[in-house]
């Protein structure tokens, strides 16, 4: 009888800490911004889907649409702050979906990794219905994580990849800053974009910033090292950090990385 009680005992407590070290990582990992979705629409970008559950903004090119580019955005903030893609991307004639995660914006959900992942599997489900092919993937930091989560289960819908100051495994870059915490098993939610993209036979473009400090360069690397022999491209950003990485890239840049992804040039925007 003693026995089963210190085991019970020993069980609670480690559900206990399990528990608490899941809202630590949350704390940690995601910095959502609420909002209303009027304060996130503006000049150019609207509400996605038009009719329905909203999902995130989308911003429309002014010339003939060459394809569907969804971006998944970093840890902080939400989907409204990321104009700046739309601005690039719907220049090379990409309608751009900037989508929101769920607990973010004004949407309900919960934070995590397997929430995150299947509602970014539901919009690109819905983004192929009402857009058709060929879909374009964007994600930084996290979103990169998620867009290599989503994209090995979509992958049939999924034309290429661009994935922006990413990491190979949470974990790793988890252990590079808490050397001294057990991440392994602190960590519930995992992001392996390694063992997601293992099989992967989609074009990818892998960005890293130099100088980044967050998620260090070595991380992405080691990611774009894992991919398998095909189309694929690995991207230096010199000089950039991980949240300053946008101010040393051009348009050329972009031109440059989206004709690699779609294997064809952008038509010239009109003006």
């Amino acid at each position: 009888m003693k026995s089963a009680v210190i085991m019970a005992w020993l069980l609670s407590a480690c559900a206990i800490v399990q528990a608490e070290s899941a809202m630590l990582q949350d704390r940690l990992l995601y910095f959502p911004a609420r909002a209303r979705v009027a304060e996130m629409v503006s000049p150019g970008l609207a509400a996605w889907p038009a009719e329905g559950e909203f999902r995130g903004l989308v911003a429309q090119p002014r010339g003939p649409v060459r394809g569907t580019a969804i971006v998944f955005h970093g840890n902080a903030g939400h989907a409204g702050h990321r104009g700046y893609y739309a601005a690039a991307l719907s220049r090379l004639g990409l309608r751009v979906i900037l989508a929101e995660y769920p607990a973010y914006g004004p949407r309900a959900g919960e934070l995590g990794e397997t929430s995150f992942v299947e509602d970014a599997q539901q919009s690109i489900a819905l983004a192929h219905r009402l857009h058709g092919a060929p879909l374009l993937l964007v994600g930084e930091s996290l979103g990169a994580a998620v867009v290599a989560a989503a994209a090995a289960r979509q992958g049939e819908q999924v034309a290429a990849l661009m994935l922006i100051t990413p990491w190979d495994t949470l974990e790793h870059v988890a252990a590079h800053h808490y050397p001294w915490l057990p991440v392994r098993w602190l960590m519930r939610d995992r992001y392996d974009s390694a063992a997601h993209l293992a099989t992967s036979g989609r074009p990818v473009l892998v960005a890293v910033a130099e100088r980044d400090h967050i998620v260090p360069a070595r991380f992405g690397t080691a990611l774009y090292e894992a991919l398998p022999a095909g189309p694929k491209r690995l991207e230096v950003i010199r000089g950039a950090g991980h949240n300053d990485w946008l101010q040393h890239v051009d348009d050329a840049w972009w031109r440059s990385a989206v004709d690699f992804l779609l294997g064809e040039p952008a038509p010239r925007s009109p003006r």
